[in-house]
């Protein structure tokens, strides 16, 4: 879902609904990714914030349909008991947004709902971790494509990708039944170690340092990563995601 509004996917991304005698797929993603321009960084990451956003609140309205009709309507092929689950999370993520509205009005909402997305877009320095996840880089001693990076901007960088130990809130107001368990494992520090996570992803998120720290010959050393020149790549020529185009 995240990765259709900044990289390049083979096939068709988004939900097929048939209407009439047509099959349509929609994306609002992948709408707003394909208005980018190739060396436009800034309106393209200008089109990446709107899209995102967006979307996030199209999920919020989409857990009140799931809530009151018990499916989820953008997964159409899952099993019944998938549509189930969904149907009791949206139940509940509802019930604590409609008590959080009446303790706290409308505004704790909003608050939650920018806390769960302005970190995620430019020009918040965490931005660079968050786009350049499952990106396509070539090694440059074996010439052989890196399906993810990561990003070494020192110590604070890393506190500062801890993503403010909102996640829990921030899911139940935002994110779709299948992302509860993803935000509450990367609400720690160490979201910037992407590589390593996944080479060793039984290692607890918090001791990702240490592993770069023991293992040098695999991970480059220091932190002379600059997180707006990271962003400004990123958004100037999208990369395919994770190395799609690696046998193309």
């Amino acid at each position: 879902m995240f990765v259709a509004h900044r990289m390049k996917l083979k096939g068709e991304i988004g939900p097929t609904f048939k209407v009439g005698d047509k099959k349509v797929t929609m994306s609002i993603s992948k709408s707003g990714f394909n208005a980018w321009k190739e060396g436009r960084p800034i309106q393209n990451a200008l089109l990446f914030a709107i899209s995102f956003m967006y979307e996030r609140a199209m999920l919020i309205m989409n857990d009140i349909v799931v809530a009151i009709t018990g499916r989820n309507y953008f997964f159409p092929n899952k099993p019944q008991q998938f549509h189930d689950e969904c149907a009791k999370y949206c139940r509940c993520a509802v019930a604590v947004r409609a008590l959080l509205w009446k303790l706290a009005g409308w505004k704790s909402l909003f608050f939650l709902y920018l806390s769960e997305t302005l970190w995620s877009i430019p020009p918040h320095p965490a931005c660079a971790m968050f786009v350049t996840n499952h990106g396509s880089t070539i090694d440059e001693q074996t010439g052989t494509c890196i399906p993810s990076s990561s990003t070494y901007a020192g110590r604070w960088y890393s506190l500062l990708t801890c993503k403010y130990c909102v996640c829990i809130f921030s899911t139940l107001l935002c994110c779709s039944c299948s992302n509860l368990t993803y935000s509450i494992i990367h609400s720690s520090v160490g979201t910037n170690y992407h590589c390593e996570h996944h080479d060793f992803p039984t290692i607890p998120l918090h001791r990702l340092g240490e592993l770069r720290k023991i293992a040098p010959e695999y991970y480059p050393q220091g932190s002379r990563d600059n997180v707006f020149q990271i962003m400004r790549k990123v958004f100037s020529k999208p990369e395919f995601y994770a190395c799609m185009d690696a046998h193309i």
